[in-house]
């Protein structure tokens, strides 16, 4: 699949980039997670990528820019920053193992997939709301994790447990809905050869 010059410099794409290049100031200020104040700097600056994830898929529907690029850039740049906090913690202790390999297999495994459909169909297979909430569950468990919230807490622990609850529904809607678009990516075929 190729894209044009054209398709790739969209506002929204450029949004996403941006995202996706936060993940370097982001590692690096959390050598010093310890030191005074930094992990609300860092807070601050997952805040900062949130709201670019939020606007750039604004973007993209305002100024009817929804393109097979953004398709796989704007979830990659989630991927890259949500996989690089995850580690990042993992190697302070701040993460269960358990719970990274949960992330970063679901993520893996969507993007082998991901690029499987992208083949056989010709296109990208969409984000889907699911997709979404479970971003948003996962980003939110990293960065109370972060933040120091008390994880005895009821509100943490629900947010805490419905992320991995998601981490596994999601990633079953999305095997799910790659294998319909592949069918009907195939029955379409069939009946374009019957004519």
């Amino acid at each position: 699949m190729k894209f044009n010059k054209s398709e790739l410099l969209t506002a929204s794409n450029l949004l996403s980039a941006l995202r996706a290049l936060l993940v370097i100031p982001l590692w690096i200020l959390m050598d010093n997670l310890n030191s005074s104040g930094m992990r609300y700097t860092v807070g601050g600056l997952l805040i900062f990528a949130a709201v670019t994830d939020i606007l750039d898929g604004w973007a993209a529907r305002k100024y009817n820019q929804v393109t097979e690029a953004g398709k796989i850039i704007d979830p990659l740049a989630d991927k890259i920053i949500v996989g690089a906090l995850v580690i990042k913690l993992y190697l302070l202790n701040e993460v269960p193992d358990y719970y990274i390999y949960m992330i970063l297999g679901r993520d893996l495994l969507i993007l082998i997939g991901g690029i499987i459909v992208t083949r056989k169909i010709g296109k990208v297979l969409p984000s889907n709301v699911l997709g979404k909430i479970t971003v948003v569950f996962i980003s939110f468990s990293l960065l109370f994790m972060l933040l120091g919230v008390d994880r005895s807490s009821i509100f943490f622990l629900i947010l805490y447990y419905s992320s991995l609850f998601l981490i596994v529904f999601s990633l079953i809607g999305y095997i799910i809905r790659a294998l319909e678009f592949i069918k009907k990516s195939e029955n379409e075929s069939v009946q374009k050869l019957q004519f």
